[in-house]
């Protein structure tokens, strides 16, 4: 059955429910209670070290559809401080753990407008979510202020059906963030560390600061990314050929936003970089494991060649032997910068081993502070 024909017909026993402050719990007839239904609640303040619940059902199957929020103070600070978490079925351990900006597509805590088939923010101050999220006897989705500052204005809806039949088939959805500051030399970043189970990799959103110090302003993104399926040991089955070729682009990587893959912030002033891509045309199943990584490769050209060696720099090849400054080519070489990654997969289990959400600290620190983009915005 085509996605056309699900718009005109009718799904048996199922029902609409929308939580937000004007209806925390999505019960019918109950929504704009506050000021006799004439816009009395539509949002709370979140106190710093706070948490509430944005939605939950209990004894009832259903999915969630579209998840939309915005806030005022949207800080990098904030957006990397604000944790969101989602529990499906009962489960004690969330599925879902990760800093608001990024489970939204925001890398770096850095707002950028930009639309994709799963995640979008339309004008630069505001975080939407269409992924599809089941659960068969319930849910919970839960944000934490983990800042030292508090929130004044957060709105959002959580838009969901109740009573849909969920066959064996049906997976949960999962979300996993990490970061490495900075990534170790000669050895892959993580995007999802070793995962036992059955399901699907729906994709990751990465963000990158690159190490101008030490590696001027030579290209970061010459890593392969490597997917190792069911029991795959030393070489993954799945082996791209060059970070922005993941993502949909050739030779360097500037700033453009599709439905599958985009790289919705390229400063070149920074070296900072937010990208992403879904695996939603080329689905990418695993039936026992999976593990996801990219190589921590650069490329220098021979331009570039005299500032390291002006600089008494020596850098590792590929090769795994020093790269000859004097040579009138392009080299690769292993180095390290600051990634951070929020990957999404879906599971046959409501939990997963991974390891917790990193501490705030650990998430904010030598975040971009510039007020041109801390966009404590006026509303």
């Amino acid at each position: 059955m085509n996605n056309e024909t699900h718009l005109f017909r009718m799904p048996e026993g199922v029902q609409t429910r929308w939580a937000s402050p004007e209806n925390w719990d999505g019960e019918k007839g109950a929504g704009g209670a506050t000021l006799n239904g004439r816009k009395g609640s539509a949002s709370f303040y979140l106190k710093a070290g706070e948490a509430q619940v944005l939605a939950h059902a209990e004894g009832t199957s259903g999915t969630i559809r579209r998840i939309w929020v915005t806030i005022k103070d949207r800080s990098p600070q904030m957006l990397r401080g604000l944790r969101l978490d989602m529990y499906w079925d009962g489960a004690d351990r969330p599925a879902v753990s990760a800093p608001l900006g990024d489970f939204f597509g925001q890398g770096l805590g850095r707002n950028s407008t930009f639309q994709s088939a799963l995640f979008s923010n339309p004008e630069g101050r505001s975080f939407n979510c269409c992924v599809p999220m089941p659960f068969r006897t319930g849910m919970k989705i839960v944000v934490t202020n983990e800042t030292d500052t508090d929130q004044p204005l957060f709105f959002y809806d959580v838009n969901y059906t109740v009573g849909d039949a969920h066959d064996d088939q049906c997976l949960y959805l999962h979300a996993h963030w990490r970061r490495e500051r900075p990534t170790t030399l000669k050895r892959d970043y993580e995007f999802l560390p070793k995962v036992s189970g059955c399901g699907r990799f729906l994709g990751v959103n990465v963000g990158v600061i690159a190490d101008t110090a030490t590696y001027f302003e030579s290209w970061w993104g010459e890593g392969e990314c490597n997917i190792y399926l069911d029991g795959d040991d030393a070489l993954p089955t799945l082996c791209g050929t060059g970070t922005e070729d993941y993502i949909g682009t050739a030779w360097g990587q500037g700033q453009y936003d599709h439905l599958y893959q985009g790289c919705h912030l390229a400063d070149t002033e920074t070296f900072q970089y937010s990208f992403y891509r879904y695996h939603i045309p080329d689905p990418v199943y695993f039936q026992k494991d999976i593990r996801v990584a990219m190589h921590q490769i650069g490329c220098m050209g021979p331009n570039m060649a005299h500032l390291f060696k002006d600089a008494g720099r020596e850098l590792m090849s590929t090769r795994g032997t020093l790269v000859d400054m004097d040579s009138n080519c392009y080299n690769l070489f292993e180095r390290q910068d600051d990634w951070s990654s929020c990957a999404y997969f879906y599971l046959n289990s409501s939990e997963n081993d991974l390891p917790a959400l990193a501490p705030v600290e650990d998430r904010v620190i030598g975040l971009f502070s510039s007020k041109d983009t801390d966009a404590r915005a006026d509303v």
